[in-house]
Parts: structure tokens; C-alpha cells; sequence
């Protein structure tokens, strides 16, 4: 253990005081914490980190589960080379055209969605779903409804609140707000593919990292979500265990199909908002860079603006918080900050263009790095979370917009949680950093 173990520990807690001021103070909640889902949630993750990191079954665990998502993710490519030939060849093969994400991180999406459904069909995903449903209902103090759905969140993405359908309408504006927050916290194990792609090449042990970090992120969500939103109703399956509502397909090539046709439509989203944001982002760094021009010649000094520098001058000061050394952290926390608007398969893209180059000196960079990216905390995802709820409860959508903000914010310090946690356990002579 070293002094940035320590720095991320003591994180975790300024982070749920910096929330919890935000929460009385900008948004004037009054209302007594729920110590119990704050107990109880970080000492699901405290627990869950500790096995992972010290103990040695753990270690064991966690190589197992990374080496076996790269085995399956080498399956996933069968399919991808022989539709798109050596367009699909990673780097480092024979043939390869170098790393093209449209041709071989994107269609892994449409693999694994498949394999979602074939695992909801089963049913495998339910049956573990409702074990951490539960787990969460019993000890942290949170309505039934809300568990399943974050419990949800750990394995898929919007679609997640299609399991508590039922129960939508009559949700308080704290649980709602937990809804988005628990969406925007984790990340949909058919796009967490996605991440392995693009990283597994600098980043051997990503894939352990990124699972880990999914489930990590769910408890961490309730924490969040009830610190800036508490709750001041009485949530109707307060304390009740909530079974999964979900359409089961009518035979497993229906449900094969079904999740592969999902994931073409998580392709054409992630392309959409890729190409609209990342035009965006060009055109205010154009006006930007116009103003910085202007402030040089007033000024007679150089000065170089852009979104991605100030975004990451705002996290900069939380990039320190949660255990990145300063050496590294002017880097991160740009990498961090433009995924507020870029999205995290922007920012994953970036921290692997930085570790190919070898511009990080420290290893545990990059590792609480991709814990704290591990979310879909950004603008656009508060938007298509905030339009899939509310087209499956039109009567709430001026409830669930009124808590959109809020859940973005807690769902940023959620990841941030997550990263202080897996900082805090971590070092660099752990068989859990791989051959990075």
C-alpha cells in the first residue's frame, strides 16, 4: 500500500461530502440521509474490491473472468472477419489495416447483445438480477422496484427499466431519479465489449477491470442517487422483493435474432452521436479557438482554448481526489472531463491512444482511469435515458425531466466512487495491472 491507496480511500469520502453539500446547499434538500444505503453501499463495494485485489481466490477470479471475456471476444470476431475480411484483423496480425472501430469494435456490439438475449432466454441473467435485487431491497434500505433496476443496469443498458415497467408509474421522484442515475452509472455489457476491444491491445487486463468496475458501479448508484435525491415519499415496494417484468422471446433463435437486431440499433445510436457530438465539439473548439486568438492579442501572450481543456480543468481537481498522481493527472482528467460530452467511447479511445504512446508514468493511471469512464455519464445518455423512461411512462415526463440533472450529476460522482474504491485497493506490483 502506498500513499495513492490512501489518497483514493480518503476520496470516497470527500466525494460523498462534496455531494451531499451540493445536495443541501445548490438544491436545498433538507431531507435526513438514509445512512443505511450509504453503510451498506460502500460496504458492498469496499467488500467486493477487497476480494477482487488482496485476496488470492480473488485475483484468481478476476484473471479467469478477463482471460475468459478475451476468449469470447475472439469469438465474436469469426463472424466479423468473415463479413468484413481483413477490415477486421486487429492490430498485430498478419494482414491487419491497423485498428478501425467501425469494423472491429462495433459489430462485437451486435455479438454480445445476441448473447444477452440468449442468456435473458434461458434464463440466466434474470435468475442473477434478482439475486442482487435482493441483496440490495435487504440492506440498503431502497425500494424493490428501484434494486431491479440497478441490479439491471449491471448487465444492460436503457432497456434495463423495461423490468420494472409495471411499477413506473407509480415510482416517487427519488426512485426515478435512481432509474436514471443507475442507467447512466454503469454500462451495458454488449458496449463494455466494446471498451475490451479497444483497449485489450494497451491494456491487457481491461476486460477484468471493466467487469468489475459494472458491478462495483451499482451499489455505488443507490449512494449517489439517495444523496442528492433522497427520498421524501414512501415508495410503494419499499422493502418488498419486485420480480423481473420482461417479454420472453417464444424460442432461442427469436431471441437471437431480436438481440442482434437491439445491438445493430445500439451501433446506429453510438454512430449518430459520435458523428453529431464530435462535429459539435469541432465547431465550439473553432469558436473557441477564435476567442483564445482575440484574449493572445490583447493579452500578447499565447493562449490555446478548447472544450476539452476546460472540461478537464473542472475535473481536475476531483482527477486528484481519486488517487491519479499529479503527474499524471493534467492527462486524465481531460480524458475524464470530455466524456461529460463526448461520450465514453470517445474518452476510452483516448486513454488507449495515450498508453500506446506511453504518456502516462504511472500504471495506476490508467486502471482508475477506466473505472472512473465505466459509466454512461454524459449529455447525450442523459437524453436517451431520460426519452426511453419516459415513452414507457408518458405521465411521469415532466417528473423524470425534473430529476435528469441531477441523476447526471450523481451519476458522474457514481463513476468517480467507483474509481476511489478500485483506487484505494490497487497497486502496481498487483498481477491485476497485466503487461501494461
Amino acid at each position: 500500500m502506498d500513499i495513492y491507496n490512501l489518497v483514493s480511500f480518503s476520496g470516497i469520502f470527500i466525494l460523498l461530502f462534496i455531494l451531499w453539500a451540493v445536495s443541501r446547499f445548490v438544491f436545498g434538500n433538507t431531507t435526513p440521509l438514509n445512512w443505511q444505503v450509504v453503510v451498506w453501499g460502500l460496504a458492498i463495494q469496499l467488500s467486493f474490491a477487497a476480494f477482487l485485489f488482496l485476496v488470492p481466490a480473488g485475483v484468481t477470479l478476476f484473471q479467469g473472468v478477463n482471460d475468459f471475456a478475451v476468449k469470447i471476444l475472439e469469438t465474436a470476431s469469426h463472424g466479423t472477419l468473415f463479413v468484413f475480411g481483413p477490415l477486421a484483423l486487429p492490430p498485430g496480425e498478419k494482414g491487419s489495416l491497423g485498428f478501425i472501430l467501425a469494423f472491429q469494435g462495433f459489430p462485437t456490439i451486435i455479438f454480445f447483445s445476441a448473447l444477452v438475449a440468449v442468456l435473458y432466454y434461458y434464463p440466466v441473467l434474470p435468475f442473477v438480477i434478482r439475486l442482487f435485487a435482493r441483496l440490495f431491497t435487504r440492506l440498503m434500505k431502497v425500494s424493490g422496484a428501484e434494486a431491479l433496476c440497478t441490479a439491471g443496469n449491471i448487465f444492460v443498458g436503457v432497456e434495463s427499466a423495461l423490468v420494472v415497467k409495471p411499477h413506473l408509474e407509480k415510482m416517487t421522484r427519488s426512485e426515478l431519479g435512481t432509474v436514471l442515475t443507475a442507467g447512466m452509472s454503469t454500462v451495458a455489457s454488449n458496449v463494455l465489449a466494446l471498451y475490451v476491444f479497444t483497449l485489450r491491445q494497451e491494456f491487457p487486463s481491461i476486460a477484468g477491470h471493466l467487469i468489475s468496475a459494472s458491478f462495483l458501479s451499482a451499489p455505488a448508484a443507490l449512494v449517489t442517487a439517495k444523496i442528492l435525491m433522497p427520498e421524501t415519499g414512501i415508495p410503494a415496494t419499499l422493502g418488498k422483493n419486485v420480480d423481473i417484468h420482461y417479454e420472453k422471446e417464444a424460442n432461442l433463435f427469436e431471441a437471437v435474432i431480436n438481440g442482434a437486431s437491439t445491438g445493430l440499433k445500439v451501433i446506429f445510436s453510438i454512430v449518430a452521436l459520435l458523428i453529431a457530438v464530435l462535429g459539435l465539439v469541432a465547431l465550439a473548439d473553432l469558436f473557441l479557438g477564435m476567442i483564445g486568438d482575440v484574449l493572445g492579442q490583447w493579452t500578447g501572450a499565447e493562449i490555446n482554448l478548447s472544450l476539452k481543456q476546460i472540461l478537464g480543468a473542472l475535473f481536475y481537481p476531483l482527477t486528484l481526489i481519486i488517487g491519479v498522481p499529479f503527474e499524471d493527472a493534467g492527462i486524465i482528467s481531460g480524458i475524464i472531463g470530455e466524456r461529460i460530452v463526448l461520450t465514453e467511447v470517445a474518452s476510452y479511445k483516448d486513454l488507449a491512444l495515450v498508453l500506446a504512446e506511453n504518456r502516462l508514468i504511472h500504471p495506476r493511471s490508467a486502471v482508475v482511469t477506466a473505472y472512473a469512464l465505466c459509466g454512461f455519464a454524459h449529455v447525450a445518455s442523459m437524453a436517451i435515458f431520460v426519452g426511453g423512461v419516459s415513452a414507457l411512462t408518458p405521465k411521469r415526463t415532466t417528473d423524470i425531466s425534473s430529476v435528469a440533472v441531477k441523476a447526471l450529476i450523481a451519476a458522474t460522482f457514481s463513476c468517480l466512487l467507483t474509481a476511489c474504491v478500485a483506487g484505494a485497493f490497487f497497486n502496481e506490483t498487483s498481477l491485476l495491472l497485466g503487461k501494461l
